[in-house]
């Protein structure tokens, strides 16, 4: 039996991929933090359908030693497709930001998913079918001023992310390392970020898309295996592309 991972999956994007991917008949292993959203979210997709296999496992990735305990507690299982979608946001001036905030958003967009992002590549790299999604973001394609130590985490996860996917073609790996890089998306994501309760997106955002629909676009990725990056653009178009950034294959 097959399992699609799903790491913040208690709300928003992950919430909402963990939908699409029961309804692809997937056997799910849900992680965040809060089991009672988890719990519901179990009900929910097995109300759906009763035949998909869902597992809960809470874990608070803030904490870097944990991403090394949820792997190992997933050992057990057989992971088709492993989604690092669990990460923080921090929107203030660099003068002004609150660095407790930015020491655990690091830890969660960076330490824990290089860590789990490593772990799944070395027992998977060369089984057939594999993919690697880590969610990175549109800010980690162009520097937001206001939020630039979450552009630049970011950053991080895409080019982690488009590395290692060039690493594996080198070696001929099976495994596919993909991006999903979303614009601003109507999920609890904005209002933790700035510390506002309640936030408006239709007041306050021009521009901006459902969670469902970008669980939407991530399907979308998924079903393209030759693909690197899903990217949501300036235009708010969701575009499949290969790599961004330029790659050095060899150094001398």
């Amino acid at each position: 039996m097959k399992y699609t991972v799903i790491t913040g999956a208690s709300s928003g994007i992950g919430y909402e991929t963990a939908l699409a991917f029961a309804a692809r008949g997937k056997n799910l292993i849900l992680v965040a933090r809060r089991l009672d959203k988890l719990e519901d979210l179990k009900s929910t997709i097995q109300g759906i359908d009763p035949k998909v296999n869902v597992v809960v496992h809470t874990s608070d990735l803030s904490v870097t030693a944990e991403a090394y305990t949820l792997y190992n507690d997933l050992k057990e299982y057989e992971i088709e497709t492993w989604i690092n979608n669990a990460g923080l946001g921090e929107g203030s001036f660099i003068a002004e930001q609150n660095l407790d905030k930015v020491e655990t958003m690091l830890r969660v967009n960076i330490e824990s998913l290089t860590i789990l992002s490593t772990l799944y590549v070395r027992d998977y790299a060369n089984v057939e079918g594999t993919q690697l999604i880590n969610v990175s973001s549109a800010l980690g394609y162009a520097i937001a001023v206001g939020s630039v130590a979450y552009s630049a985490s970011k950053y991080y996860v895409s080019a982690f992310t488009e590395g290692l996917a060039k690493e594996l073609e080198l070696k001929g790996a099976k495994l596919k390392a993909k991006v999903l890089a979303p614009a601003i998306t109507e999920t609890e994501f904005v209002q933790k970020s700035i510390d506002a309760e309640g936030f408006d997106y239709k007041a306050n955002m021009p521009k901006y898309h459902t969670a469902k629909e970008m669980a939407g676009f991530m399907i979308n990725l998924y079903d393209h295996n030759e693909v690197v990056v899903g990217i949501v653009d300036q235009n708010y178009d969701f575009q499949l592309t290969g790599a961004i950034y330029p790659v050095i294959s060899e150094l001398n």
